[in-house]
């Protein structure tokens, strides 16, 4: 799962925004009147929910005609406005406007020169700042600190997009339109120059950018040299600059690397911040003092980046797991907790068995015939050729052998996300849509209900399933998680029918019963589990996946085990995995 974090203010009215009211400030006298709009605007911007009038006179205890009169003076500067449909107040368009000017005027360099300070110093390595400018990178700001053995960048230096980690940051947050341009300009003779020889390798390279916020290059432009970057948008959400580090590959190793990366991704907010963009919170709470379950083990400490899709082989008495932004499928023996790796070509969320041998693989380009043994991939189906910015992010199969699976937008920025069937005769259907992060899905004991989670929203849904035609009714809520708890993932079905559901950046599994109620939580020594399948000869081991994508170093200094292979032993078995009928 690749989930969009959070704001982790929460709250469900105007009034829950924690913004300072009038006599908490150091107001000048005669501004009081002000200073109410003001501190209005605010809380109207602020809210989780447009709010209504009722709303903001709970919010602020304002007396009814005054909140009045400041409402409509506010309207009449078009710095709010009201919707008749629900009698709602929002921000008004005069403050995109006014958005506007501030950045035409705003002094990028300026902004991020105390984050580059900053990062040198903790790095010891060049932090430096580019921009696209004719097709090429143009590095406009740098610190150095590594030293003699170091790479320097000169201020004013140019050098290609596709081998660089800024200029492939830049790419792969690029509008399509804007992308294809680059590309019909620099064309594929421009590409032989480095790593990337052919287009196909650096599309998939840039989602798999997009897909976890920041790019790598290992020695694609300079022998010895390698770097990351994460970019920096304007408050149009347009990626307008990108910030990195290069350093000696001896020295910036791949672990080194991607902890960077996630680094350089705050980094990034935090400048995007500066110059008006909106900034995302990708930092989960830290622990909170409850202690993690000490049935809990971590039988496998990989370091994935975001390991999910685990699916028990009964057949082969493993466990298949897959790494999404490796990208990677594995397979892992609890008997002698070795794992194979086999690293591919593409983003790939999910495996499954074939009942007649083999498995499939869901990948970036759509359903997949998968050979574990030789890492080949065969294209059977793609539902969502015509989607590049989408990626599947979850599957499994009913037991009449349709494999069911979800999509999103490869940086979870939209409402693009589908869920389909797709049938032994790889025909398909799209049985929802609108999604942001289609996510965890399964059925009870007796095939009749069908759960799904959409991650964005925090709800978990539950269908009325006829299992003889694979048709869905009645949605409606079966549970939902605060975004101040966390949001769910992966989710998997035991034989009593109680729903367990990993929690993303919230420590823990919930167990909820068949009426939606919550009836255990499992506390975890990391805050991203991602996806979790019941295994072992009895089917009484739950299998955890997690992921340390988008985590800052601190987190990772409290949680190490990020990204590991965990399990729990389970009173009441699962039920079997299965098998896609094709």
């Amino acid at each position: 799962m690749d989930v969009r974090p959070h704001d982790r203010r929460g709250g469900t009215s105007a009034g829950e925004a924690h913004v300072l009211k009038p006599d908490e400030r150091d107001v000048p006298i005669g501004a009081a009147a002000l200073a109410k709009g003001l501190y209005l605007l605010d809380v109207i911007g602020e809210a989780p929910a447009p709010p209504r009038f009722k709303d903001l006179q709970a919010a602020t205890g304002l007396p009814k005609g005054t909140l009045a009169r400041l409402l409509n003076t506010l309207v009449l500067f078009r710095l709010i406005r009201q919707e008749d449909s629900d009698n709602t107040y929002r921000l008004g368009h005069r403050l995109f406007e006014l958005a506007h000017r501030v950045w035409e005027s705003f002094d990028l360099r300026g902004a991020a020169a105390p984050v580059l300070e900053r990062l040198a110093d903790e790095t010891r390595e060049t932090a430096a700042l580019c921009a696209i400018d004719n097709d090429e990178v143009l590095y406009i700001d740098q610190r150095s600190r590594g030293g003699a053995y170091g790479f320097r960048i000169e201020i004013g230096r140019r050098a290609p997009l596709h081998c660089t980690a800024g200029g492939k940051a830049l790419l792969a947050f690029a509008q399509p339109h804007e992308q294809r341009a680059i590309f019909d300009r620099i064309r594929l003779e421009r590409f032989t120059e480095a790593s990337f020889t052919q287009e196909d390798a650096l599309l998939a390279d840039l989602a798999l950018t997009r897909a976890r916020g920041y790019a790598v290059s290992l020695e694609e432009h300079v022998a010895g040299v390698s770097s990351v970057a994460a970019p920096i948008f304007d408050h149009t959400g347009r990626a307008v600059a990108a910030i990195g580090v290069f350093g000696p590959s001896s020295r910036l190793t791949s672990e080194r690397l991607h902890v960077t990366g996630r680094d350089l991704m705050a980094a990034g907010r935090q400048i995007s911040g500066n110059v008006g963009a909106t900034p995302m919170n990708i930092t989960p709470s830290t622990r909170s003092g409850r202690a993690t379950d000490p049935q809990v083990e971590c039988v496998l400490p990989w370091g994935a980046h975001l390991a999910e899709g685990p699916v028990w082989s009964a057949r082969e008495k493993r466990l298949y797991w897959v790494d999404i932004l490796a990208p990677s499928v594995n397979r892992f023996d609890p008997a002698t907790r070795a794992n194979e790796e086999v690293m591919l070509p593409r983003l790939v969320s999910a495996v499954v068995e074939r009942r007649g041998g083999g498995l499939v693989a869901l990948t970036q380009d759509g359903l997949e015939a998968f050979d574990f043994a030789s890492g080949a991939l065969s294209p059977l189906v793609d539902p969502e050729a015509e989607i590049p910015d989408n990626r599947f992010n979850d599957g499994k199969c009913d037991r009449r052998g349709r494999l069911w699976a979800g999509t999103m937008r490869l940086d979870a920025s939209r409402t693009s996300g589908s869920l389909y069937a797709i049938a032994p005769d790889l025909t398909w259907e799209r049985r929802e849509s609108g999604l942001t992060v289609a996510n965890g899905l399964d059925w009870s004991p007796d095939g009749r209900t069908f759960y799904f989670a959409d991650s964005a929203p925090g709800r978990i849904y539950a269908y009325d399933f006829d299992m003889e035609t694979g048709q869905l009714a009645r949605r409606r809520v079966f549970a939902e998680i605060d975004a101040t708890i966390g949001r769910p993932d992966g989710l998997a079905v035991d034989s009593e029918g109680f729903v367990w559901c990993a929690v993303w950046d919230g420590w823990c599994l919930h167990r909820y019963a068949p009426d939606g109620v919550l009836a255990r939580e499992v506390r975890l020594p990391i805050p991203r589990p991602t996806s979790v399948a019941f295994g072992g000869d009895d089917l009484k081991t739950l299998f955890i996946t997690s992921a340390r994508v988008r985590l800052p170093s601190r987190i990772l200094a409290e949680a190490p085990f990020s990204g590991g292979l965990f399990t729990l032993p389970v009173d009441v078995p699962g039920l079997p995995a299965s098998e896609f009928a094709a």
